[in-house]
């Protein structure tokens, strides 16, 4: 099973990236391809995936991040939500809405998703209730250390006589690159020479 592929963004459908990776190029569906403008023709694109695997199809899904992945991967142990539905609920950009009106039991809420009905609204109450604690919990830390690498990356591109509004410039950029104090300063470096 993959976990994320890391490669350049070479091309932005209505529904699916193409994202190479060492000369294959991968098709990944995902909520909101347009997300990833920025990143088109960057070497470094990390996008996490989920493959699925039927009898007429292998499809790889993608996602900006692990907490996107992970309500992914809830909402299609919900019965009557595949994955189409889920990156439908996802492209809403509202998750902390999503949560609240699961944990409340929001059936009305819920239905507003596209392809969700009572039935299915119901369902995803009844299966999810409470489990996005856990999930909140794990990304809350891999984005605090995410952050402290960054912070340290750019402590040491201070240190070597970057300023901090030339770095301010980048910061975006750096965020989307990489995920490591090394990384974050190597892809500092190149884009400081352009």
């Amino acid at each position: 099973m993959y976990d994320y592929l890391t490669g350049k963004l070479v091309q932005i459908t209505p529904t699916y990236l193409v994202l190479d990776v060492a000369g294959i190029g991968y098709q990944l569906h995902v909520a909101n391809p347009y997300a990833f403008s920025a990143q088109v023709g960057f070497d470094a694109v990390k996008i996490y995936v989920h493959q699925v695997i039927r009898e007429d199809a292998h499809t790889l899904y993608g996602f900006t991040d692990v907490h996107e992945k992970a309500l992914f991967l809830q909402l299609i142990s919900v019965s009557g939500i595949g994955p189409k539905s889920a990156l439908a609920i996802i492209a809403a950009d509202d998750n902390d809405g999503l949560v609240a009106a699961i944990d409340n039991g929001d059936i009305k809420y819920l239905t507003k998703f596209p392809g969700v009905g009572k039935k299915t609204a119901s369902q995803m109450v009844l299966d999810l209730e409470g489990k996005f604690e856990n999930v909140a919990a794990d990304v809350a830390s891999a984005k605090t250390a995410a952050r402290t690498e960054l912070d340290d990356a750019l402590e040491a591109l201070s240190a070597l006589g970057y300023k901090a509004s030339e770095l301010k410039k980048i910061q975006k950029k750096l965020e989307i690159e990489s995920d490591t104090t090394e990384g974050y300063i190597k892809t500092a470096l190149k884009l400081m020479m352009k």
